[in-house]
């Protein structure tokens, strides 16, 4: 059996460090504590590990936020995995920076990169870890917000977020959904 971990955001440079690459940069955490490292795969960068009798792979789509449910499909195909084999990490404005939030299913909330998932996969009910990354930007200025790096005193505070994120996708593979959502939703 294997787990799909998606962190969702946007290739390129100019994206790294934004509030729309945190599910990236949740991938980037885990991929360094599990100690491997993410290699050019179909529809964007991927890396592998065992734990617990199981494959859990990361996929940092490079399909754009907006196109992410293309590379999702893909490798769920690949894998053989089913939905709720599959955790999605994507930024929420809805939440306050640093909180976490994990559901078992739901709707995209106005979400690009959810909405897509769920038309390619035609389906709703896939785990999600939504990282708040608050809603500090005027009205008209949302994009420019997502695609604007965090200011220092969040910088700060991100290493922790990462980390904390990053033992929530392990918990999630090793101990279920239920537990993680448990002891990491904030």
């Amino acid at each position: 059996m294997a787990i799909l971990i998606t962190g969702l955001g946007n290739p390129g440079k100019q994206y790294d460090g934004t509030r729309h690459n945190i599910g990236f940069a949740v991938l980037d955490a885990l991929a360094k504590k599990k100690g491997v490292g993410f290699e050019s795969a179909r529809f964007g960068q991927l890396c592998r590990f065992q734990m617990a009798g199981q494959i859990i792979c990361l996929l940092k789509p490079d399909t754009y936020m907006n196109r992410s449910g293309d590379a999702v499909l893909h490798w769920m195909r690949q894998l053989k995995a089913e939905p709720e084999q599959v955790l999605i990490i994507t930024d929420d404005i809805a939440l306050p920076f640093g909180k976490i939030r994990i559901r078992p299913k739901g709707s995209s909330g106005g979400h690009n990169g959810l909405g897509d998932i769920e038309r390619k996969i035609q389906s709703q009910d896939y785990p999600r870890m939504r990282m708040g990354v608050g809603s500090d930007f005027a009205k008209g200025q949302q994009a420019d917000y997502v695609l604007g790096k965090f200011p220092a005193v969040e910088e700060a505070g991100l290493p922790a977020l990462l980390e904390k994120a990053s033992e929530a996708c392990l918990c999630f593979c090793s101990r279920g959904l239920a537990v993680a959502m448990n002891q990491f939703s904030s």
